[in-house]
């Protein structure tokens, strides 16, 4: 299979590792569905050190040496639960009038960034080594760890930056389905000239897969044309919701929702090139 089509659910801080979900051809569409998703990761806070990066890749600002403990931690990190809003830091990649602000920071250049809306779900205190300890976060799209350990180390008087990070889920993508990039591209060396490492299965899931928290529905032959085609058609007897729509041969045709009998698409999913071939 040979495809000029590939997306991801999620860029990755540098000094991160884990989860990053690769869209492959027809399934690209797919992509902004992965990146709206929760995201968990595993993070290290280093206390009384600041960064400039907020990481621990970063030239230091400030040191403490006041001792932190475990239960000063866990009465601070409540604060940090639900929504509220973040500022993004200097080092990231967003645009601001045209330009990456990590750009501008290497210049010794800091603007004023408008906060954003995030959202914690939670928490959790996995590790205490003394200074350092290691969180495990569960968040909304657009979360910079970096600046919630940075916060944290703010609220807690002596300054905290971040000293690894692990992306264990995205959405519905976790670690433990997760392949390395070193046995894919073991893979890549073993296939014959001109196949590509997305021909191979076991790296790839079909592109459904992203949407099985939703029911799945099987229109009939005339239904699924009428989809296919874009023009309006019927749900039959289906309650409102979102679904999973199929063809009578199972082909995955798009994510709709229902309202009174009728559907609306959300993302078609169809390829033309899947008849042509046949």
């Amino acid at each position: 299979m040979r495809t000029k089509r590939i997306g991801h659910g999620g860029t990755l801080d540098p000094m991160a590792t884990g989860v990053l979900p690769v869209f492959v051809g027809r399934a690209t569409r797919a992509a902004e569905f992965c990146e709206n998703t929760e995201k968990e990761y595993i993070a290290g806070l280093k206390c009384g050190i600041v960064t400039d990066t907020q990481d621990i890749t970063g030239k230091t600002l400030s040191e403490s040496n006041k001792q932190i403990t475990l239960d000063d931690l866990v009465a601070i990190v409540p604060q940090f639960i639900g929504a509220q809003k973040q500022i993004p830091p200097m080092y990231s990649a967003i645009k601001q009038n045209g330009k990456k602000l990590y750009e501008l920071a290497r210049r010794g250049i800091e603007v004023p960034r408008p906060a954003r809306e995030i959202f914690i779900k939670s928490i959790d205190v996995l590790e205490d080594t003394g200074r350092d300890f290691l969180l495990r976060i569960v968040c909304s799209k657009g979360t910079y760890i970096r600046t919630l350990c940075h916060d944290i180390g703010q609220a807690l008087g002596v300054g905290a930056t971040m000293s690894s990070l692990r992306r264990t889920r995205a959405g519905i993508f976790t670690i433990g389905a997760a392949h390395a990039l070193d046995d894919i591209l073991a893979a890549v060396s073993t296939l014959d000239t001109g196949s590509a490492v997305f021909g191979n299965k076991e790296f790839l899931l079909p592109t459904d897969s992203i949407f099985m928290g939703f029911p799945a529905a099987i229109l009939n032959e005339q239904e699924a044309l009428r989809c296919k085609n874009g023009a309006p058609c019927r749900a039959g007897n289906l309650a409102d919701g979102t679904y999973r729509f199929y063809g009578p041969d199972d082909e995955f045709i798009l994510l709709g929702e229902v309202r009174s009998g009728a559907i609306k698409a959300i993302k078609s999913f169809y390829d033309p090139a899947r008849e042509n071939k046949q």
